[in-house]
């Protein structure tokens, strides 16, 4: 059997590894359009930034040790330029020579991955404005800055990759700014969450333009100016490109195979295409979502590596089944770290799930052992099963973990109370007895059994102030000093059971502290003494945090004018 495998990388390299482990008489012949059949493609921006010092780090695996081990014949700067599948070969051009053949195949991968969306608007190709995707990209990037010095660099858009580089260009001494149309940053988190991430890199000293649409770059005497709509131009002197992917299957729509949505390849759960004997994986197919059931674009190599493995599989006989990816994902925001897994609340509307949250701010391991740093944990379930749709954590060390484990619990389709069940490891260097996942779990239990009721911080604002509801802030007087939501009278929790009297149980009480812990206890206290209580959700820190952010960004608009 002879298969051919169209790009390496992630999706392809994996796949003929493992066609290679299952069939050793396999003729395997990869062709790959860049230079490198096999590369870290998240570890890109930290070559950029000296994290990794030494290019030949990022490169997993060679031509040369693919044959050595595997004995698959990897063909670098080769670009499969077109697919025949009535006679089941594909055109081939050698970059180096411009030579052209065909190959014939009886099993075909295409594994092309995608491409750096290249927004239709002028100044796109001059030399000073970068693309990120590839090692090559890196290279000339990494190039210009060591050659150059550049002093300022501009990122349009605000997903990992950018964030990534701007922290490497930043830790490099650059003046940094990101810059693109939407409000906030990074897609995965809800914007009360992505807040956090916003001041972390406003407090690294990154500038954040956000809300600004991008109309064009123009080179003036060395640097270049990025035209922005009805606003002053910024000036750097590069600009990155990093407004997301677009998948890169121009093949497969020229040969006829169903595409899906934004062009990308349709494949079965076998990875398998609309024409016989073609397979597709990585950033180019559509997939299904796990906790949705919608088509979807992931663009992880989590999943492409997967995806690469059931590929394999099917190619040699087995039967093998891709469920769907649920986008876990985690990014390093200088000392800080962003996860996320499942669906956000916007998408669950979206998609029509009626759903509620939790937040909570646990310490990342026992409150007596030194060291300890908050996280912030959302956690989204359905109102009316409590099953688990997503998470996200903002966070330091330990966020990673608790974001793997509730990846784990939405895969196996656990509910949210089930995680009270959890038997997770504990030792004060590393968790509490109480772990923030079970704890994430005992809240939601709380909301279901009707032992606590809550509000967000989205709520708070437009709570009556005319004496229908009781306002209550149960923090002590010093934390109240510092800041307080208007309207919120102050009465601590440790004194409220002396106070009752001076509370009218005909109104409707809402109760705030810092994180939500103490305002529970309070509502406890009140619930049980005839009052109708709700809860701060996130508490006053929550609040905090999203308001400042909105504020920041709403500055820029000072009519109110909606410009997303």
């Amino acid at each position: 059997m002879k298969i051919v495998i169209v790009g390496g990388v992630a999706g392809g390299a994996s796949a003929a590894a493992r066609i290679r482990r299952l069939d050793e008489q396999a003729q395997v012949i990869v062709f790959e359009r860049s230079g490198y059949i096999s590369y870290a493609n998240c570890g890109l921006p930290y070559y950029i930034g000296g994290v990794i010092e030494d290019k030949e780090e990022l490169t997993l695996q060679t031509p040369d040790s693919f044959w050595q081990r595997f004995r698959i014949d990897m063909r670098v700067r080769h670009e499969v330029f077109a697919i025949h599948t009535d006679r089941k070969t594909v055109s081939v051009r050698e970059l180096d020579t411009g030579r052209e053949f065909e190959e014939s195949y009886d099993k075909l991968l295409l594994s092309p991955g995608a491409r750096p969306t290249q927004p239709s608007i002028p100044g796109t190709k001059l030399e000073r404005v970068f693309t990120l995707r590839t090692v090559e990209d890196t290279l000339r990037i990494r190039e210009f800055v060591t050659q150059h010095r550049p002093r300022s660099v501009i990122l349009a858009g605000g997903g990992f990759i950018s964030l990534e580089t701007a922290e490497n260009l930043r830790e490099l001494g650059m003046e940094v700014t990101i810059v693109q149309r939407p409000k906030q940053l990074m897609n995965p988190f809800d914007p009360e969450m992505a807040a956090f991430i916003h001041a972390k890199l406003r407090a690294n000293g990154i500038r954040l333009m956000l809300g600004r649409p991008v109309e064009g770059f123009e080179e003036v005497d060395g640097t270049v100016k990025v035209l922005l709509k009805d606003e002053k131009p910024l000036s750097a002197d590069i600009i990155v490109l990093a407004i997301g992917v677009t998948p890169d299957t121009h093949l497969a729509k020229e040969a006829g195979l169903e595409l899906g949505i934004r062009g990308s390849i349709a494949v079965n759960d076998r990875m398998e295409t609309s024409a016989p004997d073609i397979y597709a994986v990585g950033d180019a197919v559509q997939v299904k979502h796990f906790v949705t059931g919608t088509n979807a674009l992931i663009s992880l190599a989590g999943p492409a590596n997967k995806q690469g493995r059931i590929a394999a599989d099917n190619i040699c006989g087995r039967d093998s089944r891709f469920t769907g990816s649920q986008g876990s994902s985690v990014l390093k925001v200088f000392d800080m770290t962003a996860a996320s897994t499942g669906i956000n609340e916007r998408a669950a509307k979206e998609a029509g799930i009626d759903c509620d949250k939790v937040y909570l701010s646990p310490a990342n391991h026992a409150g007596y052992y030194p060291g300890g740093k908050l996280m912030t944990m959302k956690v989204l379930f359905e109102k009316k099963t409590c099953r688990l749709l997503g998470a996200q954590i903002i966070g330091h060390e330990g966020t990673d973990k608790r974001i793997d484990v509730l990846a784990t619990a939405i895969h196996f389709g656990m509910t949210a109370l089930e995680l009270t069940e959890l038997d997770l490891a504990y030792a004060p260097p590393y968790s509490s007895a109480k772990d923030p996942v079970n704890m994430a779990g005992y809240m939601i239990e709380n909301l279901f059994s009707g032992t606590l009721k809550h509000f967000h911080w989205d709520e708070a604002d437009l709570l009556p102030h005319d004496g229908s509801v009781t306002l209550l802030d149960v923090r002590t007087p010093h934390e109240y000093s510092k800041g307080h939501i208007d309207g919120f009278i102050n009465i601590p929790v440790d004194e409220l059971r002396e106070h009752l009297d001076e509370l009218k149980k005909s109104r409707p009480t809402y109760v705030m502290c810092q994180s939500g812990l103490r305002s529970y206890i309070a509502c406890r206290i009140l619930s049980q003494n005839g009052f109708d209580c709700y809860n701060l959700s996130g508490g006053y820190r929550l609040y905090e945090s999203a308001v400042l952010d909105r504020t920041t960004v709403e500055r820029a608009f000072p009519c109110g004018a909606d410009k997303t």
